[in-house]
């Protein structure tokens, strides 16, 4: 047996691992790295979140995924370079961060690694009936593994998208592992560049549970206040869109799209919801003149009724519900007042700290725990074709020398 096999295999038959969990979302904020105590797999899966940063990234790196981000045309060069870069940057950042925290390389089984997505194309979006859904995130994982020096799994999204999925939301499969309740039926909220939940019932019956991209969360809020607030990155405490007024008819403008009619489970990106889409609804509905705390106070009104709409979709038919939510969002009291607003039957939106996870640690912690069940889940099947979640195990596994 090789020796890298025999450690993988020691390392899946522990009663407890170190898996550093990673996320790099469309926001471009920084890199999320999670310390994770796992034990157990499947239904029976915990996790102990040991460490958790968020390590910003510079302006240089912004500026340099943005030339490739969600455009249909770029650099074809600069993508096959990206790759490899980021995957060594990224290991370089989980490297100097285990040596703060005081963590030796050789105590962490594996890092499970999102990577960077540049595009999500599913076969709604791109309407090519020769092709099938499809979706890329670059950061090779080989880079990172040598990097790092510690085994790594990564690629998660392609094992989806092989089995009939499209490759996304892969939160649906963490969440229910280790979020479902038989006391209530809960909404596993997420609002990063792109908003999306995951519904578990407290039937804990894996086929009434579904996920879905929603539309956007922060993506265009964040581009818009990039380009007009600069240095500035997002709207801090909603400081500029308080200052501002909702435009109605810019706002049903932004929400007059086909997307929202289809039924659950669907995906979009910021391919789909960016600048260019709210300039095409500034021009149909003449609201060029706005000022900018204008268009920010609506585009939070815009992100809110669609997320409220979502949930309320959701809720239907039940006389309870609980609505847990993470991601950047969770930190912008005027989307989170719109939500609730237009969710009269909620009483109030918890975030996941309630649950024992920091809601900004939450999705790099639910990569590592489809890194475990890689490697030691099996044991208890949980798919629903019907609801687009194929019964698979994802990630590649890319070892360190």
């Amino acid at each position: 047996m090789h020796q890298h096999i025999e450690k993988l295999y020691l390392s899946a038959k522990k009663e407890k691992k170190l898996i550093v969990g990673l996320m790099s979302g469309t926001s471009l904020d920084g890199l999320d790295i999670a310390l994770c105590e796992v034990s157990g797999q499947g239904m029976n899966t915990h996790v102990d979140v040991i460490k958790f940063t968020t390590v910003d990234y510079d302006d240089d790196y912004k500026s340099r995924v943005k030339r490739v981000f969600a455009k249909r045309e770029c650099d074809l060069e600069e993508v096959t370079l990206l790759n490899p870069w980021i995957g060594q940057l990224h290991g370089d950042m989980v490297a100097k961060t285990l040596a703060k925290w005081n963590v030796a390389k050789e105590l962490v089984d594996v890092i499970a690694s999102h990577g960077q997505t540049i595009y999500h194309c599913p076969k709604s979006q791109h309407k090519r009936p020769e092709y099938g859904n499809a979706t890329l995130q670059i950061g090779d994982s080989d880079h990172l593994a040598v990097t790092a020096g510690v085994t790594t799994i990564g690629d998660f999204r392609q094992k989806h998208i092989a089995a009939g999925g499209e490759g996304a939301p892969l939160a649906v499969y963490g969440d229910y592992l280790y979020f479902t309740s038989t006391s209530e039926n809960r909404i596993l909220l997420n609002m990063g560049g792109i908003a999306n939940l995951t519904y578990l019932p407290k039937s804990a019956d894996a086929r009434a549970v579904f996920s879905s991209d929603i539309g956007p969360g922060n993506t265009i809020m964040d581009a818009y206040i990039q380009r007009h607030f600069a240095p500035q990155h997002y709207d801090k405490d909603a400081a500029i869109a308080s200052q501002g007024k909702v435009s109605e008819p810019l706002l049903n403008a932004l929400c007059d799209n086909a997307f929202f009619g289809l039924a659950f489970p669907k995906t979009t990106g910021p391919e789909v919801f960016n600048l260019d889409y709210l300039a095409a609804a500034q021009a149909r509905t003449n609201t060029e003149h706005l000022s900018h705390f204008d268009v920010m106070a609506t585009l939070v009104h815009f992100s809110g009724l669609m997320i409220a709409k979502a949930i309320t979709q959701c809720s239907d038919g039940l006389s309870q519900v609980a609505v847990y939510a993470s991601g950047g969002g969770v930190h912008n009291s005027l989307l989170m007042k719109v939500i609730l607003n237009n969710c009269p039957q909620l009483l109030a939106i918890k975030n996941t700290d309630e649950l024992g996870i920091n809601p900004d640690a939450k999705e790099a912690v639910l990569f590592a725990i489809l890194a475990n069940e890689c490697l030691s889940g099996g044991q208890q099947r949980f798919g629903n074709t019907e609801q687009g979640i194929p019964d698979i195990t994802m990630g590649k596994i890319s070892f360190a020398d």
